[in-house]
């Protein structure tokens, strides 16, 4: 029995890594949680914990493998490895924390609620967290999508958890009545529970999908992003700035040529990607191209600033003015743009010596380009909820998120980090323009679907008109709202039901001493 358990977690999740993009298999994700559901039922908390901790595993083996493309040459597979087992951990709790809730009333959705936790709990620690891998992100497409509108992406999470531990409740429950199919008639509330465990998520979903809005309501822009492409070297990337420069520079100019000969509609706002060019000051070959093309540009840049430090930046850029202004990226990440306890990490690696801690932006991610206010999310931000939030509640009618993919390799990372962007689109009902070093770059609507998206490792630009939005979604509204609920009543439950066991087992020993 514990090998078919062990499989089934294995299986689970493989399953999940599976829901998620580059491919559109959203519908595995709640599979995924039927058959975890199956694997905790009837166990205990120790049991939950190794269960859950195969489960993560796999799942998380599977998912971050790009991060040996990155690092895997240098370091070998000690970095993969490490944060695969790392992030298992926060699954593990879960799953253990699930066992103690699931047999009270409305276990499903308590045991879903804390999966939600643990997710939030490995946004936040150690070092500022890693979202990757959130249930929500595989679900840029499908019925669960349109949730985010009401409550972002931790509400996609629980509805998709949902789903799947209903469905193992709902399992055990047929199982049940096979098994005492003689009785008459056979217990139908049970079924009839965790059916609508696994239903109300869907037929929600299904609901809301028609209030998803897309039209314009502020009028649309035209966008144009570049993707210079760059080479696939991994680390080696750090000494390849210059390249990537001028492969900016060079499809810019073949960008504006074709708008020139009338093949693609002029843009009112150029895009460049995450660190596309390093700036110190003014600069005159950006000042070129941007007058070139005649109308704004943001440009993403590792910006120098007088004193020397370094900031991951986006720039706006004027085509008489110059730059005008720029957003400081305010997540950073842990050992890539800043190196956290660095005389430990010394020991492990020979890039310290050389290498400077970037500064973190403290400010609201908006920029004034042309008449529209952008929204700005440089990279890994686009996992974070607040960032793109605090952009619209700041007045962003357009979403812009520039990345640098480059490191990773030709896996699936860029992929992942484009479906994050793709929920966004729809939790704040903003078009969403993503500009890639390397890929994937897209344009995508308000309802997250893509305009028009690029290769891997290809030079290349996209334009397209997209709409300009107004209007406030519940979500962007509501906040964090949503999952302080769902994870304060899975705690709830939790408290209640060790509190409960406690007390069982403090009145047992008083009759037991009492008899004696």
């Amino acid at each position: 029995m514990v090998v078919a358990r062990l499989a089934l977690a294995i299986a689970a999740g493989a399953l999940l890594y599976l829901s998620f993009p580059p491919r559109s298999l959203w519908w595995l994700a709640p599979l995924c949680f039927a058959g975890l559901g199956l694997v905790l039922h009837g166990r205990r908390a120790r049991a939950g914990l190794g269960y859950g901790f195969v489960f993560g595993l796999t799942f998380y083996l599977l998912h971050l493998v790009w991060i040996e493309d990155f690092l895997g040459t240098s370091f070998g597979s000690a970095p993969w490895l490490a944060l695969s087992g790392l992030m298992a951990l926060f699954a593990a709790l879960a799953c253990a924390a699930a066992t103690v809730v699931a047999k009270l009333p409305g276990g499903p959705a308590w045991m879903a609620a804390l999966y939600v936790g643990q997710e939030a709990l490995r946004t936040a620690v150690p070092l500022n967290g890693f979202p990757w891998g959130r249930v929500a992100f595989s679900q840029p497409e499908g019925v669960y999508t349109s949730l985010a509108s009401i409550g972002g992406a931790p509400l996609v999470s629980f509805a998709v958890v949902l789903t799947g531990f209903g469905l193992a409740r709902l399992l055990v429950s047929l199982a049940r009545v096979v098994r005492d199919r003689k009785r008459t008639p056979p217990p139908l509330r049970p079924m009839v529970r965790a059916a609508a465990y696994a239903a109300i998520p869907l037929l929600a979903g299904a609901a809301l999908w028609p209030n998803v809005g897309t039209a314009a309501t502020a009028g649309t822009t035209t966008v144009a992003l570049v993707q210079g492409n760059a080479p696939n070297i991994g680390l080696d990337l750090l000494d390849a700035r210059s390249e990537i420069r001028r492969n900016h520079f060079a499809e810019s100019e073949r960008l504006a040529s074709r708008v020139a000969a009338g093949e693609l509609p002029r843009p009112d706002l150029v895009v460049w990607p995450e660190t596309a060019t390093e700036v110190t000051g003014a600069d005159d070959e950006i000042d070129a191209m941007v007058a070139g093309f005649g109308v704004p540009a943001l440009i993403g840049a590792l910006n120098v600033r007088d004193d020397g430090r370094a900031e991951n930046s986006v720039i706006a850029w004027h085509p008489e003015q110059g730059r005008q202004g720029h957003y400081v990226k305010q997540e950073l990440v842990p050992f890539a743009e800043y190196v956290p306890w660095r005389p430990i990490a010394r020991w492990f690696t020979p890039f310290l010596d050389s290498t400077a801690d970037m500064l973190a932006g403290t400010r609201p991610s908006v920029l004034e380009v042309n008449g529209v206010t952008v929204g700005v999310a440089i990279c890994y931000e686009a996992a974070y909820d607040y960032v793109a939030r605090e952009a619209v509640r700041s007045g962003a009618e357009l979403l812009v998120v520039p990345t640098n993919n480059a490191w990773y390799g030709p896996g699936e990372m860029s992929h992942q980090q484009l479906a994050m962007s793709r929920v966004r689109a729809v939790e704040h009902g903003r078009a969403a323009v993503v500009p890639a070093t390397s890929g994937v770059s897209a344009i995508v609507r308000p309802d997250g679907s893509l305009v028009r998206s690029t290769e891997l490792f290809t030079a290349d630009s996209l334009v397209a008109t997209v709409p300009l939005r107004t209007t406030t979604t519940v979500a962007t509204t509501v906040g964090a709202w949503p999952e302080r609920i769902i994870i304060g009543a899975g705690l709830v439950a939790l408290l209640l039901r060790i509190g409960w066991r406690i007390r069982g087992r403090v009145t047992r020993s008083r009759q037991a001493g009492g008899g004696g």
